[in-house]
Order: structure tokens, then C-alpha cells, then sequence
């Protein structure tokens, strides 16, 4: 595999100096919306409320970041400003408000938003969730197939790196059919590793897997305890699968659960983390008391970022050193006068 100069200087930006990602997502929008609408009494929250809980998350968080991960409804508005430019800079694509089909999942591009608008803004890569099973329907495949395919062929035209999220759902018939945000319930390993192995394949153009665990997060042991040899080989299947650089989500899994997911995730070769709950959702949950909820922030979950980026220091593979990168690792290419006249222009 090689990266282009764009999506070489994206992952750069992305990582901290050493190559390892240390990322958090603020763009989440139903798990942040519907708790301030639910305290408000109504239907969909205020607009400012949610703007300045995503400008806190950045201001408070940023300093033990590698990057931040935008949404361009209300952060990028109301926080783009208090964002560290040394900061790496993600911004969200997909569309929180999912189409269905029969009980299956259908993602879409935010309207009036484009990969060609994140990368004129300055953004550093390109971020999309698909929720995706492989035993859904042919046409639901099909379409989010499509759907990935043509933002990775976006991101490969403006050279911007690609990180893309998948997350199996429940279909109709399973034991848990929430819509909501959450790690599906008595999801089978063979799903997760199912969804990867599709989308690895190169006409995708991925550039970084954001990935959940393949075994629920409340059964994960954390390398080194319980039974953890029989979990690790699902993880270890996971980083051969993905066949890149790739990182953790959190999918809401508790400050616990998910340090442990995250020991097995660097064992199989993750370079990091791309998490928002686990790191703020304590702290959330003190809302509307602002001040309680900065507090929370600046200890509790400053601490805890501190404690995942020293295991993350100590385990987490550089994204440059993938084998897909070969023994030269990632770098710039070609590094002679010859690049400017190879390089093509949009």
C-alpha cells in the first residue's frame, strides 16, 4: 500500500509525533441530543445547548489529543475557534439520521456537506460511520457498498485521508432492535470480522479502520486476565483483517470495559484510539450543571485520557509502521524533484 502526499500529511496531522493516534469525537449528535431535548421536555434540543456542550468537550479535551473528531452541525461552528491548530482536524461526513429498509440501515452523506467542502475547510481527513451487516438483505449491502465506494473515490480525488467506522446493528428478529447509539447487544464476532473483511478490500480506498471490538465490551477481559488468550485471537483476526493502520472505538462501552478492549486492540496491532463516550459521558451526564460538567472534564476524564495515552505510548503500534506499508514504512514519495510533475491536480 502507498499514501499519497495528501493522505500522508493527513495521518500525520492525525497522530501525535510519535505515529500514534490519540483522537476524540465530539461529533456525536443523538446521544448528546436526545438527553439535553428529554431534560428540556421537548422534541429536539436546543440548538445552543448542544453547541456548548461539543465547544466544552473540545476545550477541555484537546490538550491530551492528537486530533478531534467535528461535526460540522455545531462544532465546527461554535468550536473550530477554540481548537488548537497543532490539532489534527477530522470532520464527520455521514448523516446521524439513518434511512431503513425493512429494519436495515442505510447511511448517507450530511446534506449540503461534502468531502471537496471538508477539504477546502481545512480539514485533515475525512470521517464516516456505515452500519453494516453482512447477512442484511442484497440491495442494503449493495448500497452502502456504493455509498463507501464513493466517498472513498472523493477522498482519493482531493487526497484526504479516508477513516471510516463500521458497526453492526441489530436486524429485525434479533433480541435487541434499538436505534440507538449504543454496541449492539449479543452481537456475533462473526459479524464484526465479516463487515472488515469486505470493506479491506481496496476499491473502497479506506485509509484507516475505526473499529469496535468483535466481542461485547463487558466481555472483554484486558489482556492477561480471565480467560483472555480466547478473546485476543477474535481481536488478532480483527488487525489482519483490517490489513492497515486501524483504532478503537468506543461505542459507548465504560471507562473499564473499554482500557481493557484497548490492551487486546494493541496486542493484534491497533495505533490508537478514536473515542468520545468513555471519555466524556460521566462528566455529560452532570448536565445542565455546567460547571459540575467542566469539572468532571478537567479531572476525571483528563485523567483517564492521561492513563489510556500512556498504555497507548507504551503498546500502540505507529501507523507508518505497517507491514501494508511495507519495510520502508509510510513515507513520501517520490522524494526527488520528479514529485511535482507525478502529483495530479484535481
Amino acid at each position: 500500500m502507498h499514501l499519497t502526499p495528501g493522505k500522508l500529511w493527513g495521518l500525520r496531522r492525525m497522530a501525535d509525533a510519535n505515529g500514534r493516534f490519540k483522537m476524540t469525537a465530539v461529533d456525536q449528535r443523538p446521544p448528546i441530543k436526545k438527553p439535553i431535548a428529554a431534560h428540556h421536555g421537548t422534541a429536539e434540543a436546543p440548538y445552543d445547548d448542544v453547541a456548548r456542550v461539543k465547544a466544552l468537550l473540545v476545550e477541555t479535551l484537546q490538550g491530551e489529543s492528537s486530533a478531534m473528531l467535528l461535526d460540522p452541525h455545531y462544532a465546527i461552528p461554535k468550536a473550530i475557534d477554540i481548537l488548537d491548530p497543532s490539532k489534527g482536524l477530522i470532520v464527520t461526513l455521514e448523516d446521524s439520521v439513518f434511512g431503513e429498509r425493512d429494519g436495515e440501515r442505510l447511511s448517507s452523506e450530511i446534506d449540503a456537506w461534502s468531502v471537496g467542502k471538508i477539504k477546502r475547510m481545512g480539514g485533515d481527513a475525512v470521517k464516516v460511520l456505515a452500519w453494516y451487516r453482512p447477512d442484511a438483505g442484497a440491495e442494503t449491502c449493495r448500497h452502502q457498498q456504493d455509498f463507501t465506494k464513493r466517498i472513498g473515490e472523493a477522498c482519493a480525488r482531493y487526497d484526504i485521508p479516508f477513516l471510516f467506522e463500521l458497526l453492526v446493528y441489530p436486524l429485525p428478529g434479533d433480541s435487541d432492535t434499538t436505534k440507538d447509539y449504543v454496541e449492539m447487544s449479543g452481537k456475533k464476532a462473526d459479524h464484526v470480522l465479516g463487515s472488515v473483511a469486505e470493506f479491506a478490500k481496496p476499491e473502497y480506498g479506506i485509509d484507516v479502520f475505526k473499529l469496535e471490538s468483535p466481542v461485547e465490551a463487558k466481555a472483554v477481559p484486558g489482556v492477561g486476565n480471565g480467560d483472555w488468550e480466547a478473546v485476543q485471537k477474535s481481536f488478532d483476526e480483527l488487525g489482519r483483517l483490517a490489513g492497515r493502520p486501524w483504532v478503537m472505538l468506543s461505542a459507548g462501552a465504560g471507562k473499564g470495559d473499554f482500557r481493557n478492549i484497548l490492551t487486546h486492540a494493541y496486542r493484534a496491532g491497533a495505533s490508537g484510539y478514536l473515542a468520545g463516550r468513555a471519555i466524556w459521558l460521566d462528566a455529560f451526564g452532570h448536565f445542565p450543571d455546567w460547571e459540575a460538567m467542566r469539572s468532571g472534564l478537567q479531572t476525571d476524564s483528563v485523567s483517564y485520557m492521561q492513563d489510556l495515552n500512556r498504555l497507548t505510548d507504551a503498546e500502540a503500534l505507529p501507523f507508518a509502521d505497517h507491514a501494508c506499508y511495507g519495510g520502508t514504512g509510510a513515507r513520501f514519495h517520490p522524494d526527488d524533484a520528479g514529485f511535482r510533475a507525478g502529483y495530479e491536480g484535481i
